[in-house]
């Protein structure tokens, strides 16, 4: 990284000789003073967070002393802004996940390798076309009600390096339908890609850009170099629309001149309907394109024959004598030495390598079907035209040709990321079995995983560093199956627990997986947090959601030890959220299992004192019975219940209690007579003749109870 400042020098010495193999980063950070200290760290994404602190100036005018600069690290593609790669990152999941289903349920059902083989293609190429989708950007563009007619170029979409290598991959390993008619499915993708390639070279699209843009000050169009210079270099790349609606735009057509261009005209327009009906061995052409299709090779090989006896026999005409216009004469020859095959019209009207590539196949090699000798025809034409500089695509389209699997998966990787990789590599298999011992078979070198798994777990990494797409990262962590599974849990324990729905989210994730335990502990860690912050009743919540009783345990501690000595009316509301969190049906939750039975038996006491039945008062007792039998009550409440109790001793009508549930309340005074002689007792808010009252209480009750027995 070197600083953009007023005399500051690089922060990481560096020589220009290694500029190849270092990748130099420049902050704009606007610090007026010398650098003493630079602190680094992660940002979100693939960012660093770059802390620059200036060395200390006295001067109250010496500017600001410290700047945060965040780096945006390079893997990324530059044509593709952040919010469009969340958009495809969300969208790429579901094709993605379809696909490792349908190949979970086929080699379920498949016992032999053929069957699976045979028709697998067919499933991975719906999802490139899934995917491929996913990288359509429209462009908005009216529609004019009248049509230019000296509009050459149409752009209703913004094409992206990203796509132009997904379609690529998708003709070369994918579309098994096509490879009989390969070089023609080339022809549509330089067609739809060749602006991109403008970046480091000329090119016929760009030609032709820059010739529309003057056409409007061209007053002579045919007496022009260019018309027929771009002419004939769109139609070497087969754009028959294009080349034929610029015949349309010469001259002789216009009515005030077509008497006496007559001769001229009808060459022009001879040239026109030859150019129209070029065979094509294609399944078929789009909608509105030129040229005759035919899908098998017998009847394309003798419509060809016949088209080019066409051309030679107008090549020889004696027409072109007795036309008196040079330019054009010699722009409609040079179109049909195009059509006849050419190699110097061919290398003359193309600008770099892959357009007279794909020229060759139209003119000089027409009956080319699948990959043969592709390779071999590449290098002849890259040394021919040799590249005037390095593009993206270029390196890709080398690796595809020379049926080298390694250097297509290096090439996507530096060039376009983890993403393009982690879904690629569904392309490159497809078919192929050597591709597919590649990427498939395990590797002692990467820990025993496959380097499918390798990209695929490098890409879930990507996703798990941002906030806004780490709940994608499980698809991809879970296709893994060495490491997947760990990294999934590793990933789930560093979500935040503090806001609800992130939460949640986590929790639903690990149900979809069968991570149990996971969701046990995150709500543990919830439970812990929640109570530590003061949101006592949600950290009740989540640990009980966890069943964790011993946390339960300890929490009840510390309730009753803010509570205070005494459980009084006052202090019992601080109580009455928790007791509600617990329900009226919930199983035991360690030591706070004693204020579920307590609000129970405050509700029936305050039944007894508003002057309501017996029966109230039984219920009462009850409750009260249940509480001094059940271990959670702690001891140093015993003495308090007994005394909130004294009414139902003291029932006037009948005694309440048994003599067995008054030895009982007996014992459990003498347990706490014994209790009180240790040190760590704590003694209840009680008047001082409570104990006398209380006993005085029971032995009146056993008593009437011995009477009544």
């Amino acid at each position: 990284m070197s600083p953009n400042s007023t005399g500051n020098g690089a922060l990481v010495p560096f020589s220009g000789e290694t500029n190849d193999s270092l990748a130099v980063y420049t902050l704009n950070h606007g610090l007026s003073r010398p650098i003493s200290r630079v602190a680094i760290s992660w940002s979100r994404g693939n960012s660093l967070r770059v802390s620059l602190f200036a060395e200390p100036s006295g001067s109250p005018d010496a500017g600001d002393g410290a700047k945060v600069v965040e780096v945006k690290l390079g893997g990324g593609d530059p044509e593709i802004d952040d919010a469009d790669w969340r958009r495809i990152a969300y969208g790429s999941v579901a094709p993605f996940a379809l696909l490792q289903s349908r190949r979970s349920s086929i080699s379920a059902l498949s016992k032999s390798p053929s069957a699976y083989h045979s028709d697998w293609w067919e499933h991975v190429l719906q999802y490139s076309k899934d995917i491929t989708s996913l990288l359509t950007e429209p462009k908005l563009a009216l529609n004019p009600i009248i049509e230019d007619p000296n509009e050459i170029v149409q752009n209703n979409e913004e094409p992206t390096c990203l796509k132009a290598a997904w379609e690529l991959m998708e003709i070369f390993y994918v579309d098994k339908q096509s490879q009989a008619w390969l070089p023609e499915r080339l022809v549509d993708w330089l067609a739809d890609y060749d602006s991109l390639f403008t970046s480091t070279q000329e090119t016929i699209h760009g030609k032709l850009v820059d010739f529309q843009n003057d056409l409007v000050n061209i007053q002579v169009i045919e007496d022009d170099p260019r018309y027929w210079e771009v002419m004939s270099s769109a139609l070497s790349v087969g754009w028959l629309d294009i080349v034929v609606k610029m015949l349309r735009l010469h001259g002789s057509y216009q009515l005030d001149q077509l008497s006496y261009r007559e001769l001229e005209n009808g060459l022009v327009e001879a040239v026109a309907v030859l150019i129209s009906k070029m065979p094509r061995l294609r399944h078929e052409s789009a909608s509105g394109n030129l040229g005759d299709c035919f899908k098998s090779k017998p009847d394309f090989i003798k419509a060809w024959e016949k088209w080019r006896s066409q051309i030679t026999k107008l090549d020889c005409s004696p027409f072109w004598i007795q036309c008196d216009n040079q330019q054009t004469r010699e722009g409609l020859r040079n179109l049909l030495q195009v059509m006849l095959g050419n190699t110097e019209s061919l290398c003359t009207a193309s600008c770099y390598w892959i357009e007279l590539y794909v020229s060759h196949f139209l003119y000089i090699r027409p009956f080319t079907t699948g990959i043969e000798s592709m390779y071999n025809l590449a290098q002849k034409c890259i040394q021919l035209k040799p590249p005037t500089g390095t593009h993206r695509l270029t390196g890709l389209m080398i690796g595809i040709l020379s049926e080298n699997t390694e250097v297509v998966l290096a090439e996507i990787s530096r060039e376009f990321g983890p993403w393009m990789v982690a879904h690629a590599v569904e392309l490159l298999t497809a078919g192929s079995e050597q591709a597919e011992i590649l990427l498939q078979d395990e590797r002692y070198n990467l820990g025993g995983i496959s380097m499918m798994e390798l990209h695929r777990l490098a890409y879930a990494q990507v996703l798990s560093s941002h906030a806004l797409t780490w709940q994608i990262a499980p698809i991809y962590l879970t296709s893994c199956m060495k490491q997947g599974m760990g990294l999934l849990e590793n990933l789930l324990y560093r979500q935040s627990v503090q806001h609800n729905n992130l939460l949640l989210k986590n929790i639903e994730i690990c149900r979809l997986y069968g991570l149990d335990h996971v969701s046990s502990n995150i709500m543990k860690v919830a439970g812990v947090y929640h109570w530590k912050h003061g949101r006592k009743g949600a950290g009740v919540y989540w640990l009980q959601q966890s069943q964790d009783t011993n946390c339960l345990n300890r929490i009840a501690q510390q309730l009753f030890d803010s509570v205070g000595k005494s459980i009084s009316d006052e202090s019992f509301k601080q109580w009455e959220g928790i007791i509600e969190l617990l329900g009226s049906e919930s199983k035991p939750a360690g030591g706070l299992e004693f204020l579920h039975k307590y609000r129970d038996f405050k509700k029936s006491l305050q039944m007894v004192f508003s002057g309501k039945s017996a029966d109230a008062a039984r219920q009462a007792v009850g409750s009260l019975i249940l509480l001094m039998k059940n271990p959670s009550t702690p001891q140093r409440f015993w003495l308090t219940l007994l005394y909130d109790s004294l009414k139902l001793l003291n029932w006037k009508d009948s005694p309440l209690l048994s003599v067995s549930e008054t030895h009982l309340l007996l014992n459990k005074l003498q347990e706490l007579s014994l209790a009180r002689q240790r040190p760590q007792f704590t003694e209840p808010s009680l008047p001082p003749q409570a104990l006398s009252s209380i006993r005085l209480a029971l032995a009146t009750n056993l008593g009437r109870a011995i009477l009544d027995e």
